[in-house]
């Protein structure tokens, strides 16, 4: 096995399957089954979703840029709890956190009690990104990997890693299968938000992009498996 403590990165639209909006429970569920394979390879495995299938800070108009955020976090929420009972549906032993205190739905999020459920074989979800405006899921994702001490950050997306330009606009756009996060920033490329990608690089932490569109790929690049890009300073 590859790496032990893994923290997957799943974006709002993934979990929307082809209707691009709200919860495909059939794609809900086959992230689940892909959850639920990890851990009986003996991954530990937290979650962090998007909310972009609810809600995109960036189509909000004239609303108060903190509003608007408030909103996106909440949309996260959904998504986790959605998740969660998917998870437990197939019978796994879960814990969802929120990063605001909402205690009728989950756990205040507590990187020590967040160990120590990955330790005993639970799947921790993390809802409601940082619990600040300003900061995206993928900065969430990079601070919740580095509280729990995960070895990797999966990012699941729509492409098959990080290319050195646009691969919807670009015919001849070239897959990059290793950099580092110093290029990501000084290059602007279109991995992470550059705050995250900080994080990642202030952390030690590792970060793999990958085609989500095969939920597939997710088991081969926790086992180390050479698809996606890999993401790191140790180059």
């Amino acid at each position: 096995m590859k790496y032990k403590r893994i923290l997957l990165k799943l974006s709002g639209e993934a979990l929307s399957g082809q209707n691009g909006n709200g919860i495909d429970y059939d794609t809900l569920v086959r992230y689940a089954s892909i959850v639920c394979r990890l851990t009986e390879k003996g991954h530990e495995l937290g979650i962090v979703t998007g909310g972009g299938n609810f809600w995109r800070g960036r189509s909000s108009g004239s609303m108060d840029r903190v509003a608007a955020d408030k909103v996106g976090m909440l949309a996260t929420v959904m998504n986790s709890v959605a998740l969660a009972d998917a998870l437990e549906s197939q019978g796994l032993d879960c814990r969802l956190m929120t990063a605001v205190f909402m205690p009728s739905v989950g756990e205040a999020m507590d990187g020590q009690k967040a160990r120590r459920h990955l330790e005993e074989g639970r799947v921790v979800i993390f809802a409601g990104g940082t619990g600040n405006p300003f900061f995206s899921t993928d900065s969430a994702a990079a601070l919740r990997a580095a509280e729990t001490g995960c070895d990797l950050i999966l990012k699941s997306t729509l492409v098959d890693g990080v290319y050195d330009k646009n691969p919807h606009e670009y015919d001849d756009a070239r897959l990059l299968h290793e950099l580092s996060f110093s290029q990501i920033l000084e290059e602007k490329l279109d991995v992470v938000d550059a705050t995250a990608a900080a994080l990642c690089r202030a952390f030690g932490l590792k970060l793999k992009v990958i085609n989500g569109n095969d939920p597939e790929n997710i088991i081969r690049a926790a086992a180390g498996e050479a698809i996606g890009s890999l993401v790191s300073e140790e180059r």
